[in-house]
């Protein structure tokens, strides 16, 4: 008689759940709500009115600082920052797929940057580059190299495991059937590696956007994104500074989203690609 009824520890677990869920999103929801406050509003509760006058300050104030330049920058850092470790992931996970010499330590090296704090990662950088190199610290240059220590061993680790479950059989029929090694990668192997290729520009480019320590030391005299709303938490007192975050949040969510539907999508291509060459056997 008690077969449906659910045990005491799904509720539990359930609870637990919530509760992580308003750990987690409650400090953005907070700032959501507080950015709609009325033009008298402050920076805390209660809130002063209902109004979107703070996001039209936002678009409107150019003292507020160099937002508009900082998210440019930090967008077109994410860019280079997501194609480079998709190329170099993509490149590490091919070479992985065979033992070499010193190919143990080299993972272990590649991975060693994920557990070194990152404001050291940042300052050792930055010495590199203006005491060492002689070359003038800039987020193109140092603020990119920065950032890969931290973006590239993410992109390694999915494809050392996607490559790890992947059957060399689709290669060997490719290469039987005469094609050469640039046509079974491009034709084979790319294909079936798409969606998680797709996860790993993911990580890249949310990685690189939102990264704070690693590019302070890093950037030169030209905030990123993260470092701009940073400075701006000394000298703004008005929810202008809630109106940005949750921008910054509306646009992360579309970021991601969008890489969600180009999944789906690809995946549902390669579905379609498998049962037209099903057919195609029959």
């Amino acid at each position: 008689m008690n077969e449906g009824k659910r045990p005491a520890s799904f509720y539990v677990l359930t609870l637990v759940f919530a509760l992580f869920v308003i750990f987690l999103y409650g400090p953005t929801l907070t700032i959501g709500i507080l950015s709609f406050q009325g033009p008298e509003g402050g920076l805390t509760f209660p809130m002063r009115g209902v109004s979107t006058h703070w996001f039209h300050e936002l678009f409107a104030q150019q003292a507020v600082g160099d937002i508009w330049g900082s998210f440019r920058r930090s967008f077109v850092l994410g860019m280079m920052v997501m194609t480079t470790t998709v190329v170099l992931a993509v490149m590490g996970g091919l070479a992985f797929r065979r033992r070499f010499p010193g190919s143990t330590v080299l993972f272990y090296v590649i991975i060693a940057s994920l557990v070194i704090p990152s404001i050291l990662v940042s300052l050792g950088v930055g010495l590199l580059f203006s005491q060492i190199l002689g070359w003038e610290v800039r987020w193109t240059t140092s603020g990119f190299g920065a950032q890969l220590t931290w973006t590239l061993p993410f992109g390694l680790l999915i494809m050392f495991a996607v490559f790890n479950r992947f059957d060399p059989s689709y290669e060997e029929a490719a290469r039987d059937q005469g094609a050469n090694p640039w046509q079974v990668f491009r034709y084979v192997v790319l294909p079936l590696i798409a969606p998680s290729l797709i996860g790993v520009a993911l990580f890249g480019f949310t990685l690189s956007y939102d990264e704070f320590a690693r590019t302070l030391l890093t950037s030169g005299s030209r905030n990123t994104l993260p470092l701009e709303i940073y400075g701006m938490t000394t000298n703004v007192t008005t929810p202008v500074l809630y109106a940005l975050g949750t921008l910054t949040t509306i646009f992360s969510f579309l970021v991601i989203g969008t890489f969600i539907v180009i999944a789906l999508i690809s995946q549902k291509r390669k579905a379609k690609r498998a049962s037209d060459a099903g057919k195609g056997m029959v």
